[in-house]
């Protein structure tokens, strides 16, 4: 039985609390709109795309879960980066990941409400918009900051929600499933293959979210690695079933302003778009959940890596949880999804997240080398030496050319930033140093 002591994270999370974490991670907003933007592209070939970019990132994914495997701490990217190549690395590597965070949280939760809107207009707009806002930011953060069990059941909770209507369109969709859709006789050509490729790369980003609660997950080493690769595999032939249930009920559906909603009226009316635009709303609701959960970790590993203020790194005594870190994410959260000010960093985001992947991937075959004996003989090992990293590092090369340099300005921007707070924190802990060495 887990003991809570004072001031010390809690092991509460297990192999299906991880689970939850990397499907809610990925299965969120996306699972309502890829389907229909996919098969406007690549038509009947959409399905099978899925599959093929779930084996690739399956790839990048062993390389995460060796990663986590060395490691027993919380921080997941940070400490990985920061343990290769230093503090300084390791605070670029959180400050982007943190970033790209809050900016898909905010862009996420306005999803939500535009959803909850079509039920309920007055939240919609103005004070009803804000303060509806306002009461989701709040019951997350409070719900984190009295335990991550809590968190965890309220997003498997939310899972359960989300993913039963979607389940129910599968099962009703199979049946106008033929051969004509499942193994198409002509392969149509795919336009714009690359734009469609990082499309169906973001059903699987997110992933990552289950490294960060690390030092809160019991045996680590056993249910990370076994959890990432099997929600992985789950997530691509849910994504296959969905699209291919898609594409045999609107065959001339073909448009990217189709949407699940669409599906849902076509094969069970008004009733069927009603539980999908819920589904949608508990879809947004979990995919944030997870959120909250995980990424105030990164400031406080920042923290206790001497990078940012140690309040960021402060246990709540009675909770076990880092709750000056959850409750500075809920407002920073709050005050960009209710002034959509966040529009404009979206797409620098999804760069700055692509960067954090590739500087873990490169990190690997340093962390094997740095690691102690202990670290190593308890060590998830990948088969093939470095062949998987080096596939998996090609990857998000090639996802990270596809972005323009407008993306590329706005990250360097960003970081920048990040690296004079760094610079201001290490000064301040010199200063500190300085004052501790001086007699008297």
């Amino acid at each position: 039985m887990n003991q809570r002591q004072s001031g010390k994270l809690v092991r509460d999370i297990g192999f299906y609390g991880v689970a939850f974490l990397v499907l809610n991670g990925m299965i969120g907003a996306g699972i309502f709109a890829l389907p229909s933007r996919i098969a406007a592209n690549a038509g009947v070939l959409s399905p099978w795309l899925f599959l093929v970019v779930g084996a690739l990132f399956i790839l990048l994914v062993l390389s995460f879960a060796e990663l986590s495997s060395y490691f027993r701490d919380t921080g997941g990217q940070v400490l990985y980066v920061n343990f290769a190549f230093g503090r300084a690395a390791g605070f670029s590597t959180g400050w982007l990941l943190y970033l790209s965070k809050i900016m898909a949280f905010a862009a996420n939760t306005n999803v939500m409400v535009n959803y909850l809107a079509l039920l309920v207009p007055s939240v919609g707009s103005g004070a009803g918009r804000v303060a509806l806002i306002a009461a989701f930011c709040g019951l997350l953060t409070l719900s984190n900051v009295l335990g991550v069990k809590d968190g965890v059941r309220t997003m498997a909770v939310m899972t359960v929600f989300k993913l039963a209507p979607l389940l129910l369109l599968v099962i009703l969709g199979l049946k106008y499933v033929n051969g004509d859709v499942l193994i198409p006789a002509d392969f149509p050509v795919i336009e714009q293959f690359g734009a469609t490729i990082l499309l169906i790369v973001y059903a699987f980003v997110g992933f990552e979210s289950s490294l960060v609660t690390a030092g809160e997950t019991a045996n680590p080493r056993r249910n990370i690695p076994r959890a990432l690769v099997l929600t992985i595999i789950v997530t691509a032939v849910f994504y296959f079933l969905i699209t291919l249930v898609y594409l045999a009920v609107l065959p001339e559906g073909g448009s990217d302003k189709a949407t699940l909603v669409d599906l849902g009226r076509e094969l069970a009316g008004y009733w069927g778009a009603l539980a999908i635009t819920l589904a949608a709303v508990f879809s947004v609701a979990s995919n944030l959940s997870v959120s909250v959960i995980t990424t105030p970790r990164l400031t406080l590993s920042m923290a206790e890596h001497h990078t940012l203020p140690a309040w960021f790194a402060r246990i709540h005594d009675r909770f076990g949880t880092p709750h000056h870190s959850i409750i500075f994410y809920g407002i920073v959260v709050f005050i960009f999804a209710a002034t959509g000010s966040f529009v404009f960093l979206a797409i620098a985001a999804s760069l700055s997240r692509l960067l954090t992947y590739l500087a873990c991937v490169i990190a690997l075959p340093v962390v094997r080398r740095k690691s102690d004996a202990d670290m190593a003989a308890r060590a998830f090992r990948m088969p093939g030496g470095y062949t998987i990293p080096l596939i998996g590092a090609l990857i998000c090369i090639w996802m990270i050319a596809q972005a323009r340099l407008e993306s590329w300005l706005m990250v360097a921007a960003l970081l920048v930033v990040g690296l004079v707070l760094f610079g201001v924190e290490r000064l301040i802990l010199k200063s500190e140093d300085a004052d501790r060495s001086l007699p008297g």
